[in-house]
C-alpha cells in the first residue's frame, strides 16, 4: 500500500468504520433500519439488527413490494468499482458519495438524477462527510485497495 492508502486504513480505524465494515470481510452482515422504520417487536429478537439507521431512503426500503424496512450493511471489498452509490445510484463515484455537498438541497447528483432531472440532495449514510478533503481522498485510497 502506499501512503496515502495507508493513511487511509488509519482514518477507517479512528473513525470506527469496522463497527459496520468489519474486516476482513468488511460488513458485520447485520441490518440497518430505514429511516423513520420501527421493526415489529415480534421480529426484532429473531433477526440480528443494529439500533441505528444511517439515514436509508424509507421510499424504497418501505414503499416497493419487496421493501421490508432494512438493509444489509454491504461489504466495502471491490467497493470502488461497484458504483453508483447510494439506494437509487445518485452518485456515480465514491468522490461523489464522500463528498459533504451531496446534502445540500442544490446539488446536482452524479449518477442517477430522477425522472426530473432537478438538483437534489441525497440523503443517506453521513459517516466520512465531516472529514477534510485530504482525510477523504486518503480513505478513498485505502478502501480501493479492498
Amino acid at each position: 500500500r502506499d501512503e496515502r492508502a495507508h493513511a487511509g486504513e488509519q482514518i477507517f480505524a479512528r473513525e470506527r468504520c469496522g463497527r459496520c465494515h468489519t474486516p476482513p470481510l468488511y460488513t458485520n452482515n447485520r441490518l440497518t433500519l430505514a429511516l423513520g422504520f420501527t421493526p415489529p417487536h415480534e421480529t426484532a429478537a429473531t433477526l440480528d439488527v443494529m439500533e441505528v439507521s444511517v439515514g436509508t431512503d424509507p421510499g424504497l426500503a418501505l414503499a416497493t413490494r419487496k421493501g421490508t424496512g432494512y438493509y444489509k450493511v454491504p461489504s466495502l471489498k471491490g467497493v470502488w468499482y461497484r458504483g453508483p452509490f447510494g439506494h437509487n445510484g445518485a452518485a456515480a463515484t465514491l468522490e461523489d458519495w464522500l463528498d459533504p455537498a451531496r446534502l445540500d438541497r442544490g446539488y446536482v447528483p452524479t449518477g442517477f438524477r430522477g425522472h426530473d432531472g432537478k438538483a437534489r440532495s441525497i440523503p443517506g449514510h453521513p459517516f466520512g462527510l465531516r472529514l477534510s478533503t485530504s482525510a477523504r481522498k486518503d480513505l478513498i485510497a485505502f478502501l480501493k485497495t479492498l
